[in-house]
């Protein structure tokens, strides 16, 4: 079974996988993938838009979700896609890293490196909460409220949760 990571942009997915790479587990994140295969995701965005980049997300879902026992970190728009969800569950639970708008603010700043985010970073976070905090609800399988959590304090949640 693989342990699926959703959730906001700086909700804490790549750190936490981190988490559990450094316990001996093999941790994937899309994001990373992503780079490593077509180059800085920003680039993408830029050259190609965000269907574009939709698309090689989907296409690296699905090369992760064939694989068994590890903790896949997804991208913050990965699970806007039915096709996403479907892939990721087939093998896996979806975890939801909840966290306030207003610590994923501080965490971002001003969003550079953040496709998404750039310009009025406060006013675009604030509405992509609104938009995807009920699709990340939906899809996951388990939610786990990060507020004020170390990220090793949220591996052990998700460890107690998958038990």
């Amino acid at each position: 079974m693989n342990i699926i990571l959703i959730g906001m942009p700086a909700s804490g997915k790549t750190t936490v996988a981190g988490v559990f790479a450094a316990r001996g587990k093999k941790v994937y994140d899309t994001d990373a993938e992503i780079v490593n295969k077509y180059g800085e995701i920003s680039a993408i965005f830029e050259n190609f838009g965000e269907g574009y980049f939709r698309e090689l997300e989907t296409e690296t879902v699905r090369a992760l979700s064939g694989l068994d026992g590890v903790v896949i970190a997804t991208g913050g728009g990965c699970v806007l896609r039915a096709e996403n969800v479907r892939l990721l569950k087939s093998k896996g639970k979806i975890i939801y890293l909840k966290t306030r708008p207003e610590t994923l603010l501080r965490r971002v700043g001003a969003g550079s490196g953040r496709p998404l985010l750039s310009g009025d970073a406060e006013g675009k976070l604030f509405r992509l909460y609104a938009e995807r905090a009920p699709v990340y609800e939906v899809a996951a399988d388990f939610t786990v409220e990060t507020d004020g959590l170390s990220p090793e304090k949220i591996a052990d949640k998700i460890t107690e949760i998958l038990r």
